[in-house]
């Protein structure tokens, strides 16, 4: 389906509460993204940056607030210390928001970086918009009134995974492997913790932390897993890491099935192929079969970049914005994020609200299974035949997970 402007205003206004239209109509706000464009995670920022161009290209059309997005991308090799160098780039050329979402480490030092920069230069404030990076530090212990995170964390996630894996009594021995840095670290912590609460009977065999976008072959980790009795892995993997990690899997012939929170990117649901059909569950705010609005912006980025749409939380970081824009009269973070904060809308997904204790994004969460296209869940990801079908959702408050956040406001 293509979106004409009249059929996109209707979506537009579908999915928002519009106040104060067209304020600031005609002016460009620049958004800063920074995020990895070279390195063994690329391919995945080049998606993340399409998704961002698409989604502003569509909101351009008719938003809330009546301004014309404009994306700039900054590469930060996937660095803490290259992001705080791009934070600085950005800030130099006068850009006032910026998107990063592709690794916590990332995003802890953009937290801290920004925190710094707006106490500096009062009058130049930055917002940070998070739609990916998990890390529930973000909204707990580190958080800041200037980030504001569209994904759902790292606990709220498996608040779901393992509320669904309750009702499974097949997972007996599970096996965790994860990327060796802050999520990583956390999906163990949460699915040991969880797992203790809902099903203290599962029994956790294998626990291994490896390298962040470093391993080319996960051989060895595999004979591990098999070696283990396993009949269940839990990783926060994404990218290379867990599309090498499937390949060596199926290539060992392993069984076992697999709970994950990334399966639908970076060259993993080619890994997976037809031969992981059953075996694979994933964890999220949305999947590609989710219908209406979700399903139009799936199909219209597949027929425009011939590349799978599966960052939605790109649409929910500018539909917020324009609304907060709208809502402020202005495009000053300083009075803009304050419209942000509590704000409630319908969304892809269904009906969100940005939490003000935190600034995390409450939404519903989605338990989808890998398995062949059918007439009921027709998108073809990656073009192997496969696709991602749901098999539970959960509202909102099933996923929510409280917050220490000692929010200071300006």
């Amino acid at each position: 389906m293509t979106f004409t402007r009249r059929s996109l205003a209707v979506l537009v206004a579908a999915s928002l509460t519009s106040a104060a239209a067209f304020a600031q109509k005609g002016e460009t706000v620049k958004i800063g993204w920074i995020d990895p464009l070279s390195g063994l995670m690329a391919s995945v920022g080049q998606n993340q940056v399409k998704s961002f161009q698409f989604v502003a290209e569509k909101l351009n059309a008719n938003n809330p607030a009546g301004v014309k997005f404009e994306i700039v991308t900054f590469d930060n090799k996937l660095s803490p210390a290259e992001t705080a160098n791009a934070l600085k780039a950005a800030a130099d050329q006068g850009i006032r928001y910026v998107a990063q979402g592709l690794g916590s480490g990332a995003a802890l030092a953009l937290v801290d970086a920004v925190n710094k920069h707006n106490e500096r230069n009062p009058g130049k404030e930055i917002v940070y918009l998070n739609y990916a990076a998990v890390d529930p530090d973000l909204t707990n212990s580190k958080c800041s009134y200037w980030h504001f995170r569209l994904d759902a964390d790292t606990s709220m996630k498996m608040e779901a995974l393992s509320t669904f894996i309750k009702g499974q009594p097949d997972v007996k021995k599970v096996y965790l492997i994860n990327q060796n840095y802050a999520h990583g670290q956390q999906v163990s912590k949460f699915a040991k913790s969880t797992l203790q609460r809902k099903r203290p009977d599962v029994q956790i065999v294998g626990d291994d932390l490896h390298p962040l976008a470093q391993v080319r072959d996960f051989t060895p980790y595999v004979a591990k897993i098999k070696a283990s009795g396993a009949d269940t892995v839990i990783t926060g993997n994404w990218g290379s890491d867990l599309a090498l990690l499937v390949k060596a899997a199926n290539d060992a012939g392993l069984t076992t099935k697999f709970y994950t929170y990334y399966a639908n990117f970076g060259g993993t649901p080619t890994a997976l192929g037809t031969a992981a059909d059953g075996r694979v569950f994933q964890v999220g705010y949305g999947h590609y079969n989710l219908g209406g609005l979700n399903s139009q912006l799936v199909s219209e980025f597949k027929k425009k970049f011939n590349d799978d749409y599966y960052s939605a939380a790109t649409y929910h970081a500018l539909a917020m914005l324009s609304e907060g824009m709208a809502k402020a009269k202005s495009t000053d973070p300083v009075k803009v994020a304050p419209m942000m904060e509590g704000m409630k809308f319908k969304s892809f997904n269904g009906e969100v609200e940005m939490r003000k204790g935190d600034h995390q994004m409450q939404q519903p969460v989605f338990i989808t299974k890998w398995q062949k296209v059918d007439a009921k869940n027709t998108y073809n990801v990656e073009g192997t035949g496969m696709t991602f079908a749901p098999v539970q959702a959960f509202d909102a408050y099933v996923a929510s997970t409280p917050t220490s956040c000692q929010m200071k406001r300006p």
